[in-house]
């Protein structure tokens, strides 16, 4: 099975969040319509799509300031999971941060997800000795 690897089109964005829904990667905290239309405003063409016969079915959004890279939303639809498509939409996402000049990726994960740390260290990540930090600018309302 061979996935293929786009950009983001903007009739995606329903199916891109049913997807992460889906995977479970919808937080309270986080409208994701909204995070679909910021990423859409910041290097667009780093929001990539893998789809199987013009299903949607990964997704990541990678980010890039010139400084590190970053990916986000890393996502493969449960059904298609441990089929390789993971380490696909990522590779995806590697190659055009490396064409970028990016010269590392970061990436947070949840302690309690054993299952994708354990799939990161599979692809060559590893545990930096960082303590990861955040302040919310923003509350962003569900939605409906």
């Amino acid at each position: 099975m061979r996935l293929t690897v786009r950009a983001l089109e903007a009739q995606d964005q329903d199916a891109v969040v049913a997807l992460w829904k889906r995977c479970g990667l919808i937080r309270p905290t986080n409208d994701p319509h909204q995070d679909v239309q910021r990423k859409l405003r910041v290097r667009p063409e780093l929001f990539l799509v893998g789809t199987l016969d013009g299903e949607i079915v990964a997704s990541v959004m990678a980010g890039y300031e010139g400084h590190r890279g970053w990916l986000n939303y890393v996502a493969v639809d449960p059904a298609h999971q441990r089929q390789g498509l993971g380490r696909e939409i990522v590779s995806g996402a590697e190659a055009r941060l490396r064409e970028l000049g990016c010269p590392k990726i970061n990436l947070q994960v949840r302690t309690s997800n054993r299952s994708a740390i354990e799939f990161y260290e599979r692809l060559g990540y590893s545990v930096d000795d960082v303590v990861s930090m955040g302040k919310r600018l923003t509350i962003d309302p569900p939605s409906t």
